[in-house]
Parts: structure tokens; C-alpha cells; sequence
């Protein structure tokens, strides 16, 4: 049931929408003041508000400008006798739904309130939906770089500076990015992202800038750019290294004059959006090589970020295991995970070259493939992780393609006995081997039948 709170000085009036609004099966509350109608909505929640604008003490603009800051406030429709176009104005600037005049008729008066009922729904449920996507600007880890890049973001997010962020592939730029975004004054406008290094260089332009109908071949309707989509909010350049110097040119006027045209049009659009830039290239390299704008780096690089590899804060590779192993477990709907100790020591070892997003494949994979199953082992990881753990935890570099060879066999062979609880017989079926012969190659590559 509905709960919907009449605010209005005149007892009559307010005696006559509560008996029509309870015959219409809604639950009401009547107040006769501003003060008293805030304080409702302190004891209880409300879905709408009828507020008369002519009040004794506070009056119904002022209430509603108080409504407005209460965290999950409801649809206020205002109501007046006295109703201008100037009042109208100004109580749909401060947050109304709508304005009712006086004489009330009833039949647009429920219709208002039950499109007043969709819309505060609909208003929860984007809410709802954002908090749901929130985890994606969630920096993960504990190490020392790691904290210093949230406090980082916290300091400068607020701001409206440009950020340019550093970082091998796959360490996590575009979520530094978001949480910058999720933490500054834009948060709640659009985060528009372009992956440069994905987009053909005569397409980069028109997907930056937006096309006219016509204006080359494959131009069938207009198109709305990127810049545009991402005015008063964030517009994300991904990988911004891999710009062709034509589309540095018009981005760099772009950000000096705060304004375009779209590919085919004269026409000068008018953009606000906060430019974040990322890049896993040196592009003060780039720039003595001719393959970088100067003046464009230097415009985007108002406040850089470093973003560390994963290698290089190791401790927090098994706090991400265990936040992959459960945003992956919900979202397969299985069990939750147990990260083993020897499944954590061989996680530590690895390189992971491809850094977090290596890590975050490996976590999904092993879910997926093992439904049976919620205890991690080491037996779960793949055998590149094995190799490498095992090779740089004794410091070997392999001289020769026969010890790398031998050095793979030994520990793929480790492995499968370690699935098979060192069951030799069931090993040598997993691996297609007859029984003797993994024997033999036991004994090669000096592996006891205990170990």
C-alpha cells in the first residue's frame, strides 16, 4: 500500500483527499504546516507529497526545497489557489513532480499521483542499480601503492582537472578512472568511455565526435559522438597513446575551445566533460619519435596517476583471488570458495604478466570449470601458472628447449598425480599414457611415487 502525505492548511480540504484518496485504496497521513510536514516525513516514508504552496510559517516552496535533501525523499506535487506560471517554474526548478491547481479536479489528481508512484519507482530502482554497479570503481588491495592511489583519488576526484593514468595493460586504469569519476562532482552524469586502440583510425573521429547524415559512405543516420554523450559528465580516453595525430589535433582544439563540429557538419557543438586519459606507453617517448602531440600531453596531463603492476604488490594478490572467487561464485550461483594455503603460495609465486586481469580470467575459469567443487587447490590453477611458480621460485632460467621441455612435463605430471590424490593408475588414464610409461618418465624427471 502506498503512503501518501497531504500537506494543507485548510481542514477541508485535506478531509476531502484523504476520503478520496482511501477509497482509491492509498494510505494518508494530513499535516497542516511545513514544520509538521517535515516532521512526517522523519517519522515515516512517504511515496507523495500533495504540498500547498501557501502556508502559515514556512511555506510549501521553502518545504519543498527541505524535502528535497531527505536521503529517498518522495514525489512532491504542489498544489495552489493562487497558481502562476512563475511559481510553476520556480517548484519544478526546486524538485516538484507537477502543480495542481485549485479548484482540485479529482480524476487528475489520481492520475498524477499514480504517475508520481512510477516515477519515484523508477528513480529507486536506478538507484538500486547503480549500487549494484558500484563494485566496478572499488579499488581492491592493501599494499602501500594502493592505498596511496585511493588517497590520490580522494584528494583530486572533487576537482575538474584533467588526469592522465599510467600503467602496463590490464592493471586496472579504466576502474581507477571510474573511481575517480564515481568520486567527484560529475557522479551523477554519464561516464562515456572510448578504448582508442579498438576503433580504426578513420573511424576514431566519428565515433569521438559524432557524423552527419551522408557525410561519407557508410554514414546512413546522424550520430551523437562521444564528447557530446559524456557533456557534464566523464569522457574516459583509453589507451590514448594509440591516437592518430589527425584526431589528437581536433581533440586538443576540442579541449582548448570547449567545443567541435561533427564530421560533415559546421555546426559548433558546446561540451563540458571532464577528460581522463590513460595510456600503458611512454608518451614522452612517443613524442620524441613524432608519434604524440606535445601540447596534447600536456593538456592531459594535469595530475598523472601511476597504476603498479601486480607484480610489484604481490601481497594483495590473495585479497583479489578471494574478490574474484566471490563476485564470480554469486555470479554463477555457486557455492562460496575456499582459497587454499598452497593455492595462495603458487598464486604469489606467478608473475602474472598479465596483471589483474590475468588474475580475474584465471578465477573465473576455475569457477566455471570446477561446479563440483568450492575448495581452491593448487591443482585448480593452469599449468602456465604452475610452471612459471616453480621456475622462479628456484631461480632457473632455462638454457636449452629439452630442460624447458622436461621442466613443463615434470610439472604437468605433478599435477595431474595431485588431482588423482597420487593415484599413478588414474594419472596415467587423465594424461593417455600407458601405466609403465609414466612410470619411466617418472623416474626421468626424477619424481618419486610419494611425491
Amino acid at each position: 500500500m502506498h503512503n501518501i502525505l497531504i500537506v494543507d492548511d485548510q481542514s477541508n480540504i485535506r478531509q476531502s483527499l484523504k476520503g478520496v484518496l482511501e477509497d482509491e485504496g492509498y494510505k494518508t497521513t494530513a499535516a497542516d504546516s511545513g514544520e509538521s510536514c517535515l516532521e512526517a516525513l522523519r517519522r515515516r516514508a512517504f511515496d507523495v507529497v500533495l504540498l500547498d504552496v501557501w502556508l502559515p510559517g514556512m511555506d510549501g516552496l521553502e518545504t519543498l526545497q527541505q524535502i528535497r535533501e531527505i536521503e529517498g525523499s518522495p514525489e512532491v506535487i504542489m498544489i495552489s489557489g493562487h497558481g502562476t506560471i512563475e511559481t510553476a517554474v520556480r517548484a519544478t526548478k526546486l524538485g516538484a513532480y507537477d502543480f495542481l491547481e485549485k479548484p482540485l479536479s479529482i480524476d487528475k489528481t489520481l492520475i498524477l499521483i499514480k504517475h508520481a508512484i512510477d516515477a519515484k519507482r523508477l528513480r529507486e530502482e536506478n538507484r538500486d542499480l547503480k549500487r549494484q554497479l558500484s563494485p566496478r570503481s572499488v579499488i581492491e588491495g592493501e599494499s602501500v601503492p594502493m592505498k596511496a592511489l585511493r588517497q590520490q583519488i580522494q584528494v583530486m576526484a572533487p576537482t575538474n582537472a584533467r588526469v592522465l593514468i599510467y600503467g602496463e595493460s590490464g592493471t586496472g586504469k579504466e576502474l581507477v578512472a571510474r573511481a575517480i569519476h564515481g568520486q567527484s562532482l560529475r557522479k551523477d552524469e554519464m561516464f562515456v568511455e572510448l578504448n582508442c586502440a579498438a576503433i580504426p583510425e578513420d573511424l576514431i573521429e566519428s565515433e569521438l565526435f559524432g557524423h552527419r547524415k551522408g557525410s561519407f559512405p557508410s554514414a546512413a543516420a546522424d550520430k551523437e559522438g562521444k564528447f557530446q554523450k559524456a557533456h557534464s559528465g566523464t569522457l574516459f580516453l583509453d589507451e590514448v597513446g594509440d591516437m592518430s595525430l589527425k584526431t589528437q589535433a581536433k581533440v586538443l582544439r576540442t579541449l582548448d575551445e570547449q567545443r567541435f563540429a561533427p564530421v560533415g557538419s559546421d555546426e559548433l557543438i558546446t561540451v563540458d566533460a571532464r577528460v581522463i586519459a590513460s595510456t600503458n606507453k611512454d608518451l614522452e617517448e612517443e613524442i620524441s619519435r613524432g608519434n604524440f602531440r606535445e601540447d596534447l600531453f600536456y593538456r592531459l596531463n594535469v595530475i598523472p596517476f601511476y597504476v603498479p603492476p601486480l607484480r610489484e604488490r604481490k601481497e594483495d594478490v590473495p585479497l583479489l583471488a578471494r574478490h574474484f572467487l566471490r563476485e564470480f561464485s554469486a555470479a554463477y550461483g555457486r557455492r562460496a570458495w575456499e582459497l587454499t594455503d598452497d593455492a595462495i603460495e603458487t598464486l604469489m609465486r606467478y608473475s602474472w604478466p598479465g596483471n589483474v586481469r590475468e588474475l580475474r580470467n584465471v578465477i573465473e575459469r576455475i569457477v566455471i570449470m570446477n561446479p563440483a567443487t568450492s575448495k581452491f587447490d593448487r591443482k585448480h590453477l593452469p599449468a602456465l601458472v604452475h610452471r612459471d611458480g616453480s621456475r622462479r621460485s628456484t631461480g632457473t632460467e632455462f638454457s636449452t628447449l629439452h630442460q624447458a621441455r622436461d621442466a613443463y612435463e615434470r610439472d604437468y605430471i605433478l599435477k595431474k598425480l595431485d588431482e588423482n590424490h597420487g593415484n599413478v593408475s588414474r594419472a596415467a588414464e587423465v594424461l593417455g599414457l600407458e601405466r609403465s610409461h609414466l612410470y619411466r618418465k617418472m623416474k626421468t624427471l626424477g619424481i618419486a611415487t610419494k611425491e
